[in-house]
């Protein structure tokens, strides 16, 4: 059975001549990992042991903490631009963004090893150069208890989901609210990788599979990039994982959480997402999700397995993959792309699917006794089922993409975001009127509860042109970049993920003048006489009974529609310039 699988055998605990470089992993048979202080003590051995490995850290946690990094080449270079320049795929690897699912960090460790001291793993840096994040979430590794993940089997003690501010980081990648978010983007930058690779440990129910795992490939993804990672990528990769025996499912979000017979769903991740991030950046994302119920070190040895094939697949996709990126990054700048309405949100398609096989355990759901719910138990018996597949996403909102962007100055907290993703953007080196496109919002309403530290928005809008004078200091972010889905997400209403759902423009929401009750008694009074329309359209609002018991609302109403009422209320901060001329004229009086 999969749960006792035992993998790699030929994992070593000592290069021949070396002193012992045995992970803690290891010493424990497969019981612990590490705390900070030793799996940082691990990464400098490892690079005291090979000049193919460099130690070093990529920022700071809230706390303090530095955030380690490794980075794994076959000449030992260390300089993004000098790897790519020789030709080298480089895939970005993380573990421990939620850092009770650390599976990806023992094994990544141990792989490490093995390529610099197997003359069988050495080839694996041929065409690749990895770049590893062995802890991400280094407050949350550091508030470990054997009691942090009850539905998770081991390690004996095992780090928190959130950071130190109580943050999701796989909550954050748009939104950039935490410093380790934010380091991680400017590493990103910096790096511009050709694949990633994030490892986590599921929940759901129980299965066989010691894996599972998405592929970015929908509406999120460029479609030349989604088709390489189809069919060149997931496709061998399932082969070779099933050879290994470790057979693969996609992730096992079900329609009925709990219950396999219902069949299984796929998604597109959101921006906020890391996967669903990296796919706005036209490069292929990989999601690895180990089975909580299988032991720690089932777990690892299977996410070394899968992190092995991974990488012999990409040292034989190397030259294949980087131009597939390049082209990628070129396609998004041209005009065309702008030309097309730009899906901004999607959802799984239950009008068609496929039927696959589901290597899973015999269960029932029973009625509980103690709770009226229903009670999931699974047995120790393996099944094969035979499940429906609901592979599509249909597009549920799109967007027709400006030329640029422009930002007012004040607007600090988005600016910063521009910042932070890498975006090429130009300030205004003087006060501008221009003409430009925005929305008016409208039935705007606030979350009760607060969800990853903001309360986040619902809304209607209308589309609405204005001619608006920008000030010197305004950011134009012209979208003829490679972060052309980053800009559109960030800004444009319909992204799941825009600013303006995080509460980042909420100022704009708020009135602040209002009038005296004295004052516009006699007002109202004043209008009613001068419009009859208007005395009508009073009396049908008087129909609605709680209006009508209101003063407050009454004198509102009539408020509203005087002309000392805030014209700019609820208008978007965010501007959209149309013309291609008009930003290249604004591009070259910034200069």
């Amino acid at each position: 059975m999969l749960h006792t699988i035992v993998l790699l055998a030929t994992l070593v605990t000592a290069a021949p001549g070396s002193r012992d470089m045995t992970t803690e992993f290891e010493r424990s048979g497969g019981l612990r990992t590490p705390d900070y202080a030793g799996t940082v003590d691990y990464c400098r051995r490892l690079a005291a042991s090979s000049r193919r490995v460099h130690f070093s850290t990529f920022g700071t946690s809230g706390e303090g903490r530095a955030l380690p990094l490794l980075v794994v080449d076959a000449n030992g270079y260390t300089d993004p631009e000098r790897i790519h320049r020789a030709g080298k795929a480089v895939v970005l690897i993380q573990a421990g963004i939620h850092s009770g699912e650390i599976d990806g960090k023992d094994a990544g460790l141990m792989l490490i090893r093995d390529i610099t001291a197997q003359d069988s793993l050495t080839s694996l840096l041929d065409h690749v150069s990895i770049v590893f994040i062995p802890i991400l979430n280094v407050d949350g590794h550091e508030r470990s208890s054997p009691y942090n993940r009850v539905n998770q089997n081991g390690p004996e003690s095992m780090g928190w989901r959130t950071n130190a501010s109580n943050l999701n980081l796989n909550r954050d990648y748009l939104k950039a609210d935490t410093p380790e978010i934010r380091a991680w983007l400017a590493l990103y930058n910096r790096w511009q990788p050709d694949l990633f690779i994030d490892c986590h440990v599921t929940d759901g129910a129980d299965y066989q599979y010691v894996l599972t795992y998405v592929i970015e490939r929908w509406q999120n993804a460029d479609p030349a990039v989604a088709r390489w990672s189809a069919e060149r990528f997931q496709a061998p990769l399932e082969r070779r994982m099933r050879a290994a025996g470790l057979p693969l499912a996609p992730y096992c979000d079900f329609r009925v959480w709990h219950d396999p017979r219902s069949g299984l769903q796929s998604f597109a991740s959101t921006p906020r997402f890391s996967t669903g991030y990296v796919a706005l950046r036209n490069r292929p994302a990989m999601l690895i999700e180990a089975h909580m119920l299988k032991d720690y070190a089932t777990r690892v040895r299977a996410t070394y397995r899968m992190l092995t094939e991974t990488l012999r697949i990409v040292n034989r996709e190397a030259d294949t993959l980087r131009a597939i990126v390049a082209e990628a990054d070129e396609r998004v700048r041209q005009p065309a792309f702008r030309a097309d309405p730009l899906p901004m949100t999607w959802t799984t398609s239950f009008t068609e699917s496929t039927m696959v096989d589901f290597l899973g355990f015999d269960y029932t759901i029973d009625r509980s006794d103690l709770t009226g719910g229903d009670w999931p138990r699974f047995s120790d018996r393996p099944v094969t089922l035979q499940v429906p597949y609901f592979g599509a996403q249909r597009t549920t909102a799109s967007a027709r993409l400006p030329e640029a962007y422009i930002i007012a100055p004040q607007w600090t907290e988005a600016i910063a975001r521009v910042e932070a993703h890498g975006l090429a953007c130009f300030r205004l080196r003087e006060s501008t009127r221009l003409t430009i496109s925005t929305v008016r919002f409208d039935n705007v309403a606030w979350s009760a509860a607060p969800f990853e530290g903001r309360h986040q928005l619902t809304y209607d809008w209308n589309e609405i042109e204005e001619t608006r004078e920008f000030p010197a200091g305004s950011v134009v972010v012209d979208l003829a970049q490679p972060g052309v889905r980053v800009a559109a997400q960030l800004f444009e209403p319909a992204g799941t993920d825009a600013l303006v759902r995080w509460g980042f423009f909420d100022a704009c929401f708020e009135q602040k003048e209002y009038v005296e009750s004295y004052v516009i008694e006699q007002i109202a009074r004043d209008m009613l006489a001068a419009d009859p329309a208007l005395a009508d359209e009073f009396a049908a609002a008087r129909k609605d009974p709680a209006f009508a018991a209101s003063p407050a609302r009454i004198r509102d109403w009539f408020y509203q529609r005087t002309p000392y009422v805030d014209q700019r209320i609820r208008i978007y901060p965010i501007a959209r310039i149309r013309d291609r001329a008009t930003v290249e004229q604004l591009r070259r009086a910034a200069r």
